[in-house]
């Protein structure tokens, strides 16, 4: 279990930049962390152990977010100019 504990650090200290264990406690972006954890183990059982193939996805997950925010934005915008 520490070895996986310290691959998931490994890989926030990757995609969020300077992470430590402590930071886990007081980490600002749960969500982030938490989708991270999911990504690594599912059923207790570690699925990605590439640290590369992991950080290809993450980006990937982050590309489909931003679209999707994106994609919110221009049709709230679209149905604040149709109610006015």
């Amino acid at each position: 279990m520490p070895v996986i504990i310290h691959h998931f650090v490994e890989i926030l200290d990757c995609y969020l930049g300077s992470v430590c264990e402590l930071d886990l406690i007081l980490i600002f972006n749960f969500h982030k962390a938490y989708y991270v954890l999911d990504e690594i183990l599912i059923s207790g059982e570690l699925q990605e152990s590439s640290k590369k193939n992991f950080a290809r996805l993450i980006a990937a997950q982050d590309s489909l977010v931003e679209a999707a925010k994106e994609e919110a934005g221009s049709i709230s915008n679209i149905i604040a100019q149709a109610t006015k």
